[in-house]
């Protein structure tokens, strides 16, 4: 099994004790995941909510993998979403598009539009649905 990147709607599932917290636990106890910088950032306001000092050491545990913006790929990822009717997509969705894509690793995200773009870009989900 290759790194899966944990986008931050799985954290944020994760904190909230939904039906994938026993997933991403599993996940992390077998060292599987990693993160990068934006989607820590996206996920740091949920955690003044919840139980900071657990959390935190789970995420300051976590591998952190390179994240380099191709501000050029990244107008080309938006440019064919929107001819393909993807749309709505979000910059700091494209830049983890971006993320996962260049450093080969699996995402594993709950938004639906991953899904689609992941039709025409070589993103690989992680499928949680047969873990």
């Amino acid at each position: 099994m290759s790194q899966i990147l944990i986008d931050s709607s799985v954290w944020i599932a994760f904190f909230n004790g939904d039906s994938t917290a026993a997933i991403l636990s599993e996940l992390i106890d077998c060292n599987k995941i990693c993160i990068n910088e934006l989607i820590l950032a996206e996920i740091i306001p949920s955690l003044k909510h919840k139980k900071e000092g657990h959390l935190i050491d789970i995420l300051s545990q976590v591998q952190k993998i390179s994240l380099v913006i191709n501000w050029s790929e990244i107008i080309y990822f938006q440019t064919y979403n929107l001819k393909k009717g993807i749309n709505n997509v979000g910059i700091s969705d494209l830049i983890i598009l971006q993320n996962a894509v260049n450093n080969n690793v699996e995402l594993f995200t709950l938004d639906k539009h991953f899904s689609l773009m992941s039709k025409y870009f070589s993103l690989k989900l992680f499928d949680h649905k047969k873990s």
